[in-house]
């Protein structure tokens, strides 16, 4: 451990590796508490997995730029410290798993050597700066974002405003109008824009403000139509400042900076920002336009290859390649499964394509490499590389082409097996879709869990693991999202919660949705337009059959990817550097059960409303009773099991018991009066348990 502290050149990152070798050691001797260790390790990018005594490292990578040198060395300390596997994230950072603690500092000193941190990957800081993976290259462009995202991600790294905050912030900067890095769900979301002012071009910025996905999806607000680029980080500043200082702390699960922007409102947050930039370090802070050294362009001489496979070339090509801004060059995607590399196929991969493209790799936003400044007679040579490692598929970005969170496969809060899924369904549509190859228009993305780390909440068609209970059998579940995605511009659409089916069944899902779209879209309307047109309840309708539990097979009482039973077993998460609350889990479905309810009876789909509004009761009281460490088997058991431990206690009352009140569902015909009257009385309770568990949590900080 020693030879690090004397190899680094920089004198922080050295000190900061030292510190951390040492907090482990405190911590391993018993002299750090777990909860102060956690947040320490967090901010050093090390997270723990779903499997006991590893870790997963994250390696922050600013806007996803990557060396071919900085690919080889992960690669290498994959082999060394972890599983020879590195996974590409949603955040443009890589991911490798099955660390050990006590090798976390030498890995992070072999990273640095090669200019790459852990620093505050995780934990409740400044997460990964993300931009579009064709920033620099893209023909729709004003210009090239990379210098202002790397600017951003340099001038808060290790800043005291934000290293230790009360939750995490994530901010991007999309390449044009587009908006392919996603403005609209960020706390900030940048959309470069140039101006003309007496003759002169200046450059800017509109501003997203607040936005945020996870199990509560915001929207982000508009706070600029034009921010001048010197701006931009004092803005960012003063925001965080305001963060830190007024975000929310104790409740976690609402400590997100959009929590803050929806409780005290836009108009108040703005005054408190504008307020506080008379302390800001600096009042304008200029962006080196030329920070981002222009890459070395591929030079060799090219010698004739043709693709392996003409006519699949000829299909890639088409969809996975563009030419540049910089006229002559192009462009390439590599398609990579679930966003997995193995170490060997990694090394191969650099190997086959570093004559033919420049040594700047973007990892994209959906999980996928992008290659630049390829000559289009290096297009074959490139192709026939990805096509002997297996990402050659065609299809970039189309509905064949499905991002995913890692799941059940690494992480404590997956339910369900996420990457399985995404890659049955992947090869599902190019075998029996493949008319959707092209079609960019309609994304699918699946996250393991409701925390929206696969963004299944901006899919056009989205799923997120969960359960059913059934006949004493806990099944897994997939939550169908429909309606989500990008408008251009900052503008986005948050998926809607349509139904939950059975996971095994995520192929009819999509079987279904693919043909209705077929056969009654209108000429080249995309799927988002169809979705408002139709409605939700039309996408309801359309799959209630699947939900159908009476038809249960053996083969859907287990996960994909499994051979056992399915049993849930969520554990500690990390996400934010704080354990996941499951109770406020339960009682966020609840709220979403009463508001189902609403809109079926708005609908006068009475029966719907009646059974919403059950869900709704059992569901809250669930939570209530899981606060106690009671994990009641059966609804009928819920509903006992409150009437005995709350009821009887008078901490809740009603005119006779919890029971009576539930189970009404059964003693009257559903109409009007009765789904009006059963509906409030589920929307009171549910407000009432909500307010009297938080006020017992208080009492017993």
């Amino acid at each position: 451990m020693q030879s690090f502290r004397t190899e680094l050149e920089n004198p922080i990152v050295e000190q900061e590796i030292i510190e951390l070798e040492q907090k482990i050691r405190s911590y391993q001797s018993g002299q750090v508490a777990e909860e102060k260790f956690r947040s320490l390790r967090l901010a050093r990018g090390v997270y723990g997995q779903r499997q006991a005594g590893v870790q997963m490292v994250r390696i922050k990578l600013p806007f996803g730029k990557v060396t071919f040198q900085q690919l080889l060395k992960i690669a290498s300390i994959s082999d060394e410290y972890a599983s020879s596997n590195l996974h590409l994230t949603t955040r443009q950072d890589i991911q490798i798993h099955y660390v050990s603690l006590d090798k976390t500092p030498e890995l992070w000193a072999k990273l640095a050597a090669d200019d790459m941190t852990l620093r505050e990957a995780c934990g409740n800081t400044v997460r990964n700066v993300t931009a579009s993976a064709a920033a620099g290259i893209d023909p729709e462009e004003p210009f090239d974002v990379s210098p202002y995202a790397h600017k951003t991600f340099s001038y808060f790294l290790r800043n005291p405003i934000c290293t230790e905050m009360g939750r995490k912030f994530k901010i991007s900067f999309s390449s044009s109008d587009r908006d392919t890095a996603f403005s609209y769900i960020h706390d900030f979301g940048f959309i470069p824009k140039v101006r003309v002012v007496n003759g002169e071009e200046q450059r800017g910025f509109k501003v997203m403000l607040g936005g945020g996905l996870g199990a509560q999806p915001i929207l982000a607000e508009e706070v600029h139509d034009f921010l001048p680029e010197e701006d931009i980080i004092p803005y960012i500043e003063a925001t965080l400042r305001v963060f830190d200082r007024h975000g929310e702390r104790n409740n976690r699960n609402k400590a997100r900076f959009k929590f803050l922007v929806q409780k005290l409102g836009l108009e108040t947050v703005l005054q408190l920002i504008e307020a506080e930039q008379i302390a800001v370090k600096n009042k304008k802070v200029p962006i080196d336009r030329d920070a981002i050294e222009a890459p070395v362009l591929p030079n060799a001489a090219i010698g004739a290859e043709s693709p392996v496979d003409p006519l699949a070339f000829e299909l890639w090509k088409s969809t996975n390649t563009f030419e540049q801004k910089q006229k002559g060059f192009f462009g390439a995607y590599a398609n990579i499964q679930t966003g997995d590399i193995s170490t060997e196929k990694a090394r191969l991969l650099v190997d086959g394509i570093r004559e033919h493209v420049a040594d700047d790799i973007r990892i994209t936003q959906d999980q996928n490499l992008l290659f630049k400044y390829i000559r289009e007679s290096s297009l074959p040579a490139v192709y026939n590389t990805l096509y002997r490692l297996g990402f050659a598929k065609p299809g970039y970005n189309s509905t064949a082409d499905i991002t995913t969170c890692p799941g059940t496969d690494t992480c404590n809060l997956g339910i369900s097996n996420s990457t399985e899924m995404a890659r049955v369904l992947e090869n599902y549509i190019h075998e029996f879709h493949r008319d959707f190859i092209q079609e960019r228009e309609l994304k699918i993305k699946i996250s393991g869990c409701m925390n929206s780390c696969g963004q299944h909440g901006l899919a056009h068609i989205g799923f997120h693991g969960s359960s059913l209970k059934v006949n004493g059998h806990v099944v897994p579940a997939a939550q169908v999202m429909i309606g989500g995605g990008t408008l251009g511009n900052g503008q986005g659409r948050v998926a809607d919660r349509v139904i939950k089916v059975p996971t095994k069944r995520v192929l009819q899902v999509v079987d279904v949705i693919l043909a209705d779209f077929k056969a009654n879209k209108q000429d080249e309307q995309p799927f988002i337009a169809y979705y408002e047109q139709q409605g939700k309840d039309h996408f309801y309708r359309l799959l209630k059959p699947l939900a159908d539990l009476t038809n249960l097979t053996a083969d859907e009482h287990i996960d994909w990817g499994h051979e056992e039973r399915f049993e849930t077993a969520i554990g500690v998460g990390e996400c934010a550097g704080v354990v996941i609350d499951l109770v406020a889990t339960l009682l966020l479905e609840a709220e979403e059960k009463v508001q189902l309810a609403e809109l079926a009876l708005e609908r006068d789909q009475y029966a719907d409303a009646i059974y919403h509004a059950y869900s709704s009761f059992v569901w809250t009281a669930k939570a209530l009773l899981l606060d106690k460490g009671i994990n009641a088997s059966t609804q009928t058991a819920v509903i006992q099991e409150f009437d005995g431990q709350y009821v009887a206690t008078g901490d809740f009352q009603f005119p006779t018991t919890f029971a009576d009140r539930v189970l009404q569902i059964n003693r009257y015909a559903p109409e009007l009066e009765f789904a009006r009257a059963y509906l409030l009385q589920a929307k009171a309770f549910h407000v009432e348990a909500a307010a009297r568990r938080e006020a017992w949590r208080t009492v017993n900080l």
